[in-house]
């Protein structure tokens, strides 16, 4: 049987996670659907909440005016989408757009805040994680850039 603990316990970016930090989180979880198109965030909107990504595709976009949003990264099945509800004003920095049919756990982010301050140790491992996943969205950034904007 598909239980939360169990989904969250399986998901690559919290699989190695102690079971007891494991069943704090899901207190703070739920099941959430995105059908194509949909936004899960926007720009400036209140950062309450990350995803843990279980299938389909999200687009990370810019608004650009007068443009098409440019799009950052696309996330899939086993990643992790938001890191703007850790640290204040709490607001978005981009948009996130369902790609394909998505299905995610959704994270509430003031909840985990407050079990991360009751609880150093599993704020410490929480931060780790998102501090991982922080770096390798950054390097992927600049290879962006260096192909951009490489002298040929």
């Amino acid at each position: 049987m598909e239980t939360l603990e169990r989904i969250i316990a399986e998901h690559p970016f919290l699989a190695d996670l102690d079971p007891g930090f494991t069943s704090l989180m899901v207190g703070c979880a739920k099941n959430v659907r995105f059908n194509r198109g949909d936004y899960l965030f926007r720009e400036g909107d209140p950062a309450d909440q990350f995803y843990l990504i279980r299938e389909g595709k999200v687009a990370v976009e810019i608004f650009a005016p007068q443009r098409t949003p440019i799009i950052v990264s696309t996330l899939g099945e086993g990643e992790i989408l938001g890191w703007s509800w850790l640290l204040p004003p709490y607001q978005w920095k981009l948009n996130a757009r369902a790609l394909e049919y998505l299905r995610a756990i959704a994270l509430d982010g003031k909840c985990l805040r407050n079990k991360c301050e009751q609880n150093h140790d599993l704020g410490y491992e929480v931060l780790k994680r998102f501090a991982r996943i922080i770096e390798q969205r950054l390097e992927a950034t600049r290879m962006q850039l260096l192909d951009v904007y490489a002298v040929r």
